[in-house]
């Protein structure tokens, strides 16, 4: 049997950062297409400190969530001060032998004397198969203060007892565990095993759904935030997203690669990285009319623990030209390069979302157009980004864009009245000066002020 799709279908946030509450919908969402033909892109605009950046943050925390490792505490700081609890609300298509079903994840976060704790977790669905629609119903509220409780609904524990009315010794130890190390209780790990056994009754499609959603968290979500970024942006190292799935290997991550000088690794990690070289080079010259990147290879040497290595480097070569360290280049050059696998796999795979924060960064504008405008017609994928540059408004149809709000209520919305003759590029720079939309997407600044600051300023400032 193929392994299932899952697309992420909406992300709703409440208290996270600066918003409130605010929801995003991808493309087909919005057209109510339920369908993974296709590629979806979502690019999220928006002036700075408007919540952009809240969304890949969310998407980040919410991964490590659903691949079952305990809760990362630094993510108390995204919680918005006013309040004590955070939610993420994640809605997902999953598609599997004919079937269709709309699964809801609910996360829900409090603030605590010792830190933040998952308060309550629910998992919901709808099927849709043969063109019927069921209801959407919760399969499995885990909450934190029912202690009573190992999980509601009652008749999903009991199709789980059905088959071996042990386990149920097991379920309330693995409850304990999960709250114990702080994690989810439905993706953690020993709790994970037992919903995803081989059930024979009404729970097998929902073992398939928890099962489903964590291999999509592990192998198909990527989240690239503005860390990655920053640290080429630094000149330090070189964090090449990428996922290799073939006969020799299957592997996912960041291989993060010195520019400051060569690396020492295994055969493994080398291997990895002619692997990854190897795919990014078929796209890459294309990109970059003439450049390539290769691998200088130095010989072996001994690792800290005795083992044989390899010290290696990568450079930059093009046609004509010697090569040179791949630091060389320029940010952006480093910046595609560090994408661009992940961007090979969301382009050629229709379980793969790929989410970037400031995806324009160091990127000219017209290649930016032109990427999107190639990922839009051929690729399979999802794409969600955030940007300052509004070339893609040029480029993308109007459901692929959504717009950060000054209403922390209501964070994101779409524009309207938008005809298929209308530049959104220009109605949305109309919009911020004479607004016009549902809600007010800039919050208006004052040159006149902006330069009186800068010459009080300028006053305290000695003259050389």
């Amino acid at each position: 049997m193929k392994r299932p799709i899952v697309r992420l279908s909406s992300l709703q946030l409440i208290n996270i950062k600066n918003v409130k509450k605010g929801t995003i919908y991808m493309p087909n969402t919005v057209n109510k297409v339920l369908s993974a033909d296709k590629a979806e892109i979502l690019g999220i605009y928006g002036q700075n400190g408007s919540g952009k950046t809240a969304i890949v943050d969310a998407l980040y925390f919410l991964q490590k969530v659903m691949v079952g490792i305990d809760l990362d505490q630094s993510l108390e700081d995204y919680m918005n001060m006013d309040s004590d609890t955070a939610e993420i609300f994640a809605d997902f298509n999953l598609f599997t032998d004919g079937i269709v079903f709309e699964i809801g994840y609910r996360l829900i976060l409090s603030r605590e004397e010792k830190g933040i704790v998952i308060s309550r977790e629910t998992l919901s669905a709808a099927k849709n198969e043969n063109g019927i629609r069921t209801n959407k119903t919760v399969f499995m509220d885990y909450q934190r203060g029912q202690t009573n409780t190992i999980f509601k609904p009652q008749k999903r524990l009991d199709e789980i007892l059905e088959e071996d009315k042990e386990i149920i010794t097991d379920l309330i130890v693995a409850r304990k565990m999960a709250e114990k190390s702080n994690c989810s209780y439905i993706f953690g790990e020993s709790s994970r095993e037992l919903f995803c056994g081989e059930y024979k009754n009404g729970f097998h499609y929902f073992s398939v759904m928890i099962s489903s959603l964590f291999e999509f968290a592990v192998k198909d979500l990527f989240v690239i935030r503005n860390a990655h970024s920053g640290v080429i942006s630094a000149n330090f190292v070189l964090p090449m997203a990428f996922r290799i799935e073939n006969d020799n290997m299957g592997a996912k991550g960041d291989f993060t690669v010195s520019l400051t000088e060569p690396i020492l690794v295994d055969e493994e990690k080398k291997n990895l990285l002619e692997t990854i070289v190897e795919q990014i080079n078929i796209v890459l010259y294309t990109i970059i009319p003439g450049l390539q990147v290769t691998i200088k290879n130095y010989g072996k040497q001994s690792l800290d623990d005795g083992e044989e290595g390899w010290k290696l480097e990568l450079m930059s070569k093009r046609e004509g030209m010697k090569e040179i360290p791949i630091r060389m280049e320029s940010e952006g050059i480093i910046k595609i390069i560090s994408i661009l696998n992940a961007l090979i796999q969301a382009f050629g795979s229709p379980s793969i979302c790929l989410v970037i924060d400031e995806l324009d960064s160091g990127i000219f504008e017209y290649m930016l157009g032109e990427l999107l405008d190639i990922f839009k017609k051929s690729a399979k994928g999802q794409l969600i980004f955030t940007s300052h540059n509004l070339r893609a408004l040029e480029m993308i149809d109007k459901e692929s864009i959504m717009f950060s709000t000054t209403n922390p209520d209501n964070r994101y919305i779409h524009m309207k009245n938008v005809r298929e003759s209308n530049n959104l590029r220009n109605m949305y720079i109309r919009s911020i000066t004479l607004g016009g939309q549902s809600e007010q997407i800039y919050e208006e600044t004052d040159s006149l002020k902006i330069a009186r600051a800068f010459r009080k300023a300028g006053r305290g400032v000695r003259s050389e």
